[in-house]
């Protein structure tokens, strides 16, 4: 079958694929066995979808608009819902073909940030923390609203006949600081439903996302589990969910219709509403990416940019062959790891822990201490660059333990009171910025957004539950 050549420029995400190239897979057989582990076989790149994994887990930040609202809003019920629809709103945000993001190397990382009509920013920084398992750590956060999402995903792919399986470990904390309790700030834990590649050696290939997912907030003891349903060999029907929200264990509201179209709302004795339609969202709120020259090599964009314009143009060909590039130097470096030839990794922008997350942002600490969005802005300045112009430390390439005493400086001199407000206006530089190895070009940093400037109240594409309905789940309470 023929494709007509397009270029890499003018294609968001490839959502066709050609059917001839179903030998592709068909050679690949002899590779699999049930139950084999996918991340150790070499896909076809028609299958590829032109982002990195750390780059995708930004489609589901893409609603800033319900977060604002939510963080608007007094009842604990009412914020809890509205968590829970910007939980749902992201997941129909992908290609219309099956497509699998581009497997993040060791070390890659990647940035990006959000303008908003008020002058503010939300920032997104992300980094590849291991690769046997893969695990994708990532840390985003909107300063003036003090709301803030660290999170891991760690894919586990596996072969099931005639299915490929993405089994999504991991979890997201969400928090509000704008609400606090006893033990800090109001923290919402999510998890990810699993993905299936449905008819991959025969029948038409077909994406399920499948298995149960929760919501939770431990402080307000409220917690939603959804079921994202699979199709029946006979029954049933593709993209189903269900859901309850519960207060306490008992049910508020119940979820039902499918997570790609409409997703609709109910107490338990009342009628359905439509609670986020999927087929008329025009609130996605898209990142911006800093320009290629000015990225560093193991910057997702730069690091895989001849494998996706290759893809962009249907050159299945040049794309493998990039694609085998990057992965065979990974092979290489390893090997010298082993060899004690070269020091073994460390991450760059994340500490390890020991809890669900197994790494925080390596500014965990001074984070914390920010009084101010303009002093959080200044940490993560100094940490890597996320806008257009602004440079790479000097110490950007080494270990996250080694840039302690540097973060510990800067907090020191952000917090400290300013005599008067000529000081208060004096920037730092606390290492120095320069080229480092991993940077590209760039003159100068962004001017950046100021805490002081007034939020207009906005909550564009909020939902709106109806008096009646919300009096009834209160009197549940």
């Amino acid at each position: 079958m023929a494709i007509t050549k397009r270029k890499a420029e003018d294609v968001d995400d490839c959502d066709d694929y050609d059917d001839g190239n179903r030998n592709i897979i068909l050679s690949l057989i002899g590779q699999m066995r049930p139950g084999s582990d996918l991340s150790r076989i070499t896909l076809p790149t028609f299958i590829l979808e032109r982002k990195s994994m750390l780059e995708r887990i930004t489609n589901l930040l893409q609603h800033p608009n319900m977060i604002i609202h939510a963080t608007s809003l007094d009842n604990p019920v009412e914020r809890f819902v509205q968590v829970v629809r910007w939980y749902m709103s992201g997941w129909h945000i992908a290609p219309k073909a099956v497509k699998k993001p581009l497997n993040p190397v060791l070390g890659e990382y990647f940035s990006c940030y959000w303008d908003f009509d008020d002058q503010t920013r939300a920032y997104y920084i992300a980094e590849q923390t291991s690769h046997h398992a893969p695990k994708s750590s990532y840390f985003y956060t909107y300063p003036s609203r003090k709301v803030r999402v660290d999170g891991i995903v760690i894919p586990r792919s596996k072969f099931l006949g005639n299915s490929a399986a993405s089994i999504m470990e991991g979890i997201a904390r969400l928090q509000f600081g704008e609400h606090q309790h006893s033990n800090g700030d109001e923290t919402y834990t999510l998890t990810q439903p699993n993905i299936y590649a449905r008819n991959v050696i025969v029948g038409s290939l077909k994406l399920e996302i499948g298995d149960k997912a929760y919501v939770k907030c431990e402080q307000t003891n409220m917690e939603c589990i959804i079921e994202f349903k699979v199709k029946g060999y006979i029954t049933g029907t593709y993209h189903e969910i269900k859901g309850s929200i519960m207060h306490k264990g008992q049910v508020l509201y119940e979820l039902s219709g499918k997570w790609n179209e409409i997703i609709y709302i109910k107490t338990p004795k009342g009628k359905k509403q439509v609670f986020f339609d999927c087929t008329h969202d025009t609130d996605i709120h898209r990142p911006t990416v800093r320009p290629i020259p000015e990225q560093g090599k193991f910057e997702s964009r730069r690091l895989w940019e001849k494998v996706t314009n290759a893809l962009g143009e249907r050159n299945h060909k040049v794309a493998t062959d990039e694609k085998y590039e990057i992965e065979d130097n990974q092979r290489k470096l390893a090997k010298l790891r082993e060899e004690g030839k070269e020091p073994q990794f460390e991450p760059k922008l994340f500490f390890p822990e020991k809890s669900l997350l197994q790494f925080k942002i390596c500014v965990d600490a001074e984070l914390k201490k920010a009084t101010s969005a303009e002093q959080t802005e200044k940490i993560l300045e100094q940490l890597m660059p996320i806008l257009p112009g602004d440079k790479f430390p000097e110490d950007f390439d080494k270990p996250a333990k080694e840039k302690e005493p540097k973060f510990k400086k800067l907090a020191e001199h952000l917090m400290a009171p300013k005599p008067d407000s000529a000081a208060a206006s004096t920037s730092v530089s606390v290492s120095g910025s320069g080229s480092g190895s991993g940077s590209g070009s760039g003159s100068g940093s962004a001017p950046r957004s100021s805490s002081e400037i007034s939020v207009l109240e906005k909550a564009v594409g909020s939902v709106k539950i109806n008096d009646d309905v919300f009096e009834d789940a209160k009197e549940c309470l």
